[in-house]
């Protein structure tokens, strides 16, 4: 979309499900002063990538705030409906888990205890100890093979982070569907792991 296309901003208490005041502590700026210093930047032109970049490296907004800004500025300024991503849609959840790091991590590596909280055809593309699992995801309603990638954060000896994030859905519908789906899917981690 070019700087000619892209709506007129309107003022906006929340934008993206983050309200002014919240966007204002974590960055130093409300929305409307994000959404100026974007429009100034060229925003309207680049990828959500190249956004997102120029926050985290121009700006210095923290990696997961530059992803929320960009998401911002593309639903409240270009239009882009929720969880919408360059004409596809991505969703996340997160979830903190009174468990450590490794345990979860085996959880999503380890095929038979994967498949207690975790039935759905996946297959694991790419894992990285302690960090990050890729996965392949097979839909049971005949769409397209699509991946997810999950984050792990340590939290202490007995308390971890697990957020995946599943992107190239192909419609807004898929990604509310997705969003449930691993918010439901966490929910069994959560009990499997904590309940041991």
């Amino acid at each position: 979309m070019s700087a000619a296309t892209a709506r007129k901003p309107v003022a906006a208490r929340k934008t993206a499900g983050i309200g002014d005041a919240a966007v204002k502590k974590a960055t130093g700026k409300t929305w409307q002063e994000w959404f100026a210093l974007l429009a100034k930047a060229g925003a309207a032109d680049m990828t959500h990538k190249q956004i997102a970049e120029h926050l985290s490296e121009s700006c210095g907004v923290p990696p997961w705030w530059s992803q929320m800004v960009t998401v911002g500025y593309e639903q409240g300024v270009l239009g882009r409906a929720k969880h919408e991503k360059g004409g596809q849609y991505e969703v996340s959840v997160s979830r903190t888990i009174a468990a450590p790091l490794a345990a979860a991590y085996r959880a999503l590596t380890d095929a038979r205890t994967r498949f207690r909280w975790l039935p759905d055809e996946v297959e694991v593309r790419k894992a990285t100890p302690g960090k990050s699992v890729r996965l392949t995801w097979e839909p049971s309603k005949g769409d397209k093979a699509t991946l997810v990638s999950v984050s792990l954060w340590s939290k202490g000896p007995r308390k971890c982070q697990v957020v995946p994030q599943h992107g190239k859905l192909p419609t807004q519908a898929a990604a509310t569907r997705a969003k449930k789906l691993w918010a439901a899917r966490l929910d069994a981690l959560q009990e499997l792991l904590e309940n041991v």
